[in-house]
């Protein structure tokens, strides 16, 4: 089996092969990222932005980098700009009855994502790089291009954070 880095050599030299497995082993993990940063809005744009670039820039990956570590730090940048735009109007969407089961799961997620939305973006980048996509200190200093240090300190700080918000809205 080829190695992500050789799928993208083989991707820059246009085997459409090449990318259709780099697709699949990536798919579920980029597009939970991508929605995870976004609140679900807007994924499947920022999906397909983000395989654009890769597609685009295949030529000038560095092979003794990580290709995942690469793909994320495109898709996190992509994030950061998406947030910086503005808002869309909202429209009004037929109300849809869950299951119970269904019903707690999600209060349960967006629990948990209103609270990582509270955290600062720095400390909420790294606890999500963490824990829903269980990347090494290693991997999430080179997507947020900064030291070992900062990742640990701001993954620190925002588990501390939401620790407080938890207990704050429990009590």
């Amino acid at each position: 089996m080829a190695s992500d880095e050789d799928l993208v050599g083989r991707l820059a030299q246009g085997d459409e092969s090449a990318l259709a497995e780099l697709l699949k082993r990536h798919e579920r993990g980029l597009s939970s990222f991508l929605y995870r940063h976004t609140g679900g809005r807007d994924v499947e744009d920022l999906y397909q932005e983000t395989w654009v670039r890769v597609v685009r820039h295949a030529g000038r990956f560095d092979r003794e980098r990580r290709f995942s570590t690469w793909l994320f730090q495109i898709a996190l940048n992509l994030a950061r700009d998406w947030r910086r735009r503005p808002p869309p109007e909202a429209s009004e969407a037929e109300p849809v009855d869950p299951a119970p089961s269904e019903l707690a799961r999600a209060e349960a997620q967006h629990d948990a994502a209103r609270l990582l939305q509270r955290l600062p973006e720095a400390q909420r980048e790294v606890v999500m790089l963490r824990f829903y996509h269980d990347m090494s200190e290693e991997q999430m200093a080179e997507i947020l291009q900064c030291p070992r240090g900062t990742v640990k300190s701001r993954l620190h700080h925002g588990l501390a954070k939401l620790a407080d918000l938890a207990a704050e809205e429990g009590a």
